[in-house]
């Protein structure tokens, strides 16, 4: 698929990507819309104000396990707004398709945000270093010089994910048709090898990225990684754990 982008960086950052479609969402259970319920949706679109909807203008892919049941991991389709410097949310979707279900949500901060934070508040924020600097978080479609810009800005920031929908676990566990149940706290990886085989090649094959390439064109930003609190969270929970790229470091 091809994709054209304003020549300005910057303005490359502001566009959803156009990426390769991913088609494995769950379907939700019940009965097909209805003709009024389409007529009706597609007159709201026209008539009614949907700035805040407009807003998630930034799109990536990564992976999470869930912190209480790290054998429990899914693909995560962010699409995300920028809100400040410092501060971004995202909606979570288990694809990037028409029929996507909306999952979760994700607020990333940076390293500045995240020491500002109460001791009882820190648990909950995932780091982010291994996920750039491993290739497994990427912004699908965009230019390469913008999305390693994009990479870099995000070096030491972390993550504060729920998902609320379990529907494309990976591994044995079925997918759920309706959100059931409490949300899951979400966790990064931050070792080669605690990904479920398969996880993150079953996607970026679909998607057209070679993980192993997205690594060495950020091999340089593991200069700006600084130790980050969580990198051992997990350690010892997931099997087949290894080495982390140079960078990744607990605090």
């Amino acid at each position: 698929m091809k994709c054209s982008f304003p020549s300005s960086l910057a303005a490359s950052l502001l566009l959803l990507a156009c990426s390769n479609p991913r088609k494995d969402s769950t379907e939700a259970a019940g009965s097909e819309q209805s003709t009024h319920s389409k007529v009706l949706e597609a007159g709201a679109a026209v008539l009614q104000d949907l700035t805040p909807v407009r807003q998630f203008d930034i799109y990536l892919v990564g992976f999470h396990p869930m912190k209480d049941d790290p054998a429990m991991q899914m693909e995560a389709h962010h699409y995300c707004h920028q809100v400040n410097q410092d501060f971004a949310q995202c909606v979570l979707f288990d694809g990037n398709t028409a029929s996507a279900n909306m999952n979760g949500v994700e607020y990333i901060i940076s390293e500045r945000l995240f020491e500002s934070l109460p001791a009882e508040e820190r648990p909950s924020w995932h780091p982010h270093n291994y996920e750039i600097l491993s290739g497994q978080l990427v912004g699908p479609g965009l230019p390469a010089a913008a999305e390693k810009a994009l990479m870099k800005d995000k070096m030491n920031s972390y993550g504060k994910t729920w998902h609320v929908w379990m529907t494309t676990p990976h591994g044995e566990r079925p997918a759920d048709k309706l959100p059931l149940g409490p949300p899951h706290l979400a966790w990064s990886f931050n070792r080669d090898g605690e990904a479920r085989p398969g996880l993150v090649e079953g996607a970026f094959q679909q998607l057209k990225i070679d993980v192993a390439e997205k690594r060495r064109e950020r091999a340089d930003l593991s200069a700006l990684a600084r130790p980050q609190e969580g990198v051992d969270a997990l350690k010892g929970a997931l099997p087949g754990a290894g080495a982390a790229p140079p960078g990744v470091q607990p605090k």
